[in-house]
């Protein structure tokens, strides 16, 4: 947990993507996650989290619901959204941060 606070706290854009293996939007969302931290490279950090693995951190973070998206930079949440999301919306998030 330590390391994932000086990840939120850190100024490049964090994204966290809460997901289980056996979500079906989740498994669908993976690979735009990749797409996406292709396109962006260093610029920011994409993290997944298993709730099912993590259950601690998923409920410090309040997720009922997956996935569930978390956009951070310098410890602020800036962006948070629920549900598969497409590669346009991910970038024009993560373009804001940056």
């Amino acid at each position: 947990m330590e390391q994932l606070q000086q990840l939120i706290n850190g100024d490049k854009p964090l994204l966290i993507d809460f997901y289980a293996t056996w979500c079906g939007p989740c498994k669908m969302l993976h690979p735009v996650l990749e797409e996406v931290k292709q396109q962006l490279g260093d610029t920011a950090t994409i993290i997944k989290i298993d709730v099912d693995e993590h259950p601690d951190i998923a409920a410090q973070f309040g997720v009922n619901s997956i996935p569930n998206l978390f956009l951070y930079k310098k410890g602020e949440l800036i962006w948070h959204e629920l549900g598969f999301r497409p590669k346009e919306q991910l970038l024009e998030a993560i373009g804001k941060a940056i």
